[in-house]
């Protein structure tokens, strides 16, 4: 056996590098699953005219003129995660799901 003495520098060396790896081993990756639902009366989704369904978009607002029959969340630029899900996340609304029938006046065109 080794009598060497573990000095307080190398202690804080190794505890510095072992505290946040077993921090990374020990978390769960977060899924889609796991956000919330974009509530329609969020202050973000009101101001940006969200609605989980297209059909009931507002064109009688100046901010959805532009909107056009087809146009949904499921085939706009901002949506990501896995096709065809019904709720997806959305670059415009980070950390919640938006409907893939919804709409917003942010909706862009898929390249």
């Amino acid at each position: 056996m080794s009598d060497k003495q573990l000095s307080r520098r190398e202690f804080l060396q190794t505890l510095a590098v072992a505290v946040p790896a077993g921090t990374v081993m020990l978390q769960q990756a977060a899924r889609a699953d796991d956000l919330p639902h974009l509530d329609p009366s969020d202050p973000a989704a009101v101001a940006l005219l969200y609605v989980e369904d297209a059909s009931q978009v507002d064109t009688s607002n100046p901010m959805a003129a532009r909107y056009q029959p087809g146009q949904h969340c499921g085939n706009c630029a901002q949506i990501q995660g896995e096709e065809g899900a019904d709720w997806r996340p959305c670059g415009i609304f980070p950390g919640k799901l938006v409907s893939a029938k919804g709409w917003c006046s942010v909706w862009a065109p898929k390249p």
